[in-house]
């Protein structure tokens, strides 16, 4: 495709990580970007997010990446625990940074998200805005977007509406969509003043929980359980918490003290079990939950949507070629977190002796081998600079 038959006008469907990320790559890529957001307010909904190396990479190519770095709070060791407080294995932020070359990043979605809205011009961002795909287009027309406001034309349409993606299910009628993981989810982020604690996460029956610092002082916990789809506390979700997690080892008592209901966020972990044929039809192509929903144990659900909006940006004008690089990729990404979960809500007793004994011994074995496990997920690149190689480059 020539450079003057490129898509110019790109429409984003959904104002998360992926999509504004997309965003902000499309706009630096010269297109004329409106991101429809159905939500009444761009505030994110959530709690912290995980940023690992390849993201960050992902992020240096729009020039956020180093503002982010800044972000990392954890130092020195952390670790795996049973809930008594046991270690099971040790690891070290040092460690992870030289085999990796980069941090791992904690951060508020809230940071994130101002950091690319600073990036699109005023406007480009409209809330309170619903959108369906009417025609996904094709060579011969554009891609056709419905909102209450009325109908918008785009050469692309980035469809970034989540897992329960609207507009997946119209490409892809076929496909059955989302499935229970078997298991649900806590997240809350509180101050916690006087409290020393060292980054870990904690392995239990059928349930895990995690502990993490972050820069601006305050404490990113999360937790899950075996549970079924729909299920609600009786009472509140902080007494579900207290339930499950009050007797597990410090600073999990401390941090449910601190904890109001208000704070905690659940919801059940659903993921697309069969992959998509592909991440295109037409001038549409999707990123993130909507194209590849996995359980957040590994957690690469926020960094997958990441690359995928910087290789997007990459192949705004061969679609096809988005889905050969991003496919095969997130496909094996999400089975390794479909396994990773597995391990990680094991309730069998005599597997979690098993389990246990596995993880202590390889982290005896040093940290270099127990991080072997993200080669080939933390040391990506993006094709763009200023990763490309020499003669790479298309812009």
């Amino acid at each position: 495709m020539t450079q003057s038959s490129k898509p110019r006008r790109a429409v984003v469907v959904g104002g998360g990580i992926g999509g504004l990320t997309a965003a902000v790559a499309l706009h630096q890529a010269g297109r004329q970007v409106t991101v429809l957001e159905r939500a009444p307010s761009s505030a994110p909904v959530g709690s912290a997010l995980s940023l690992a190396p390849n993201s960050l990479r992902a992020l240096d190519v729009i020039g956020v990446g180093d503002e982010i770095r800044h972000l990392a709070a954890w130092q020195g060791p952390g670790g795996l625990r049973t809930p008594g407080g046991r270690r099971l294995s040790r690891s070290d932020a040092a460690a992870a940074t030289e085999r990796f070359g980069e941090p791992l990043v904690l951060l508020h979605r809230a940071t994130l998200v101002d950091a690319l809205t600073a990036r699109l011009p005023r406007g480009a961002v409209r809330t309170n805005a619903p959108a369906a795909l009417v025609d996904p287009g094709g060579t011969d027309r554009p891609a056709r977007v419905t909102t209450p406001d009325g109908e918008l034309t785009a050469d692309l349409v980035v469809a970034a509406d989540g897992i329960h993606s609207g507009i997946r299910r119209t490409l892809f009628p076929a496909h059955p969509g989302p499935v229970h993981a078997g298991f649900t989810t806590w997240r809350v982020v509180v101050p916690l003043p006087g409290v020393e604690f060292a980054s870990h996460e904690t392995w239990g029956r059928g349930r895990i929980w995690g502990t993490h610092p972050l820069k601006d002082g305050r404490v990113y916990a999360y937790a899950a359980a075996v549970a079924p789809a729909g299920l609600h506390a009786p009472d509140d979700e902080r007494a579900e918490l207290l339930r499950l997690f009050g007797d597990w080892h410090e600073p999990i008592p401390a941090v449910l003290a601190a904890v109001r209901p208000e704070d905690v966020l659940r919801h059940d972990v659903h993921h697309l079990a069969r992959p998509l044929p592909a991440y295109h039809r037409g001038r549409v192509a999707l990123v993130g939950d909507a194209a590849h929903a996995m359980p957040p144990n590994l957690g690469q659900g926020g960094n997958q949507a990441v690359e995928d909006a910087i290789v997007l940006a990459w192949h705004s004008d061969d679609l096809a070629a988005y889905t050969a690089a991003r496919l095969p990729r997130t496909t094996a990404v999400a089975r390794q977190a479909v396994r990773v979960a597995r391990l990680n809500m094991m309730s069998n007793r005599a597997g979690i002796a098993v389990r246990n004994a596995a993880m202590a011994a390889l982290s005896k074995a040093g940290p270099a081998l127990f991080l072997r496990s993200f080669d080939g997920i933390a040391d990506w690149r993006p094709p763009q600079r200023p990763y490309a190689s020499v003669g790479t480059g298309k812009r």
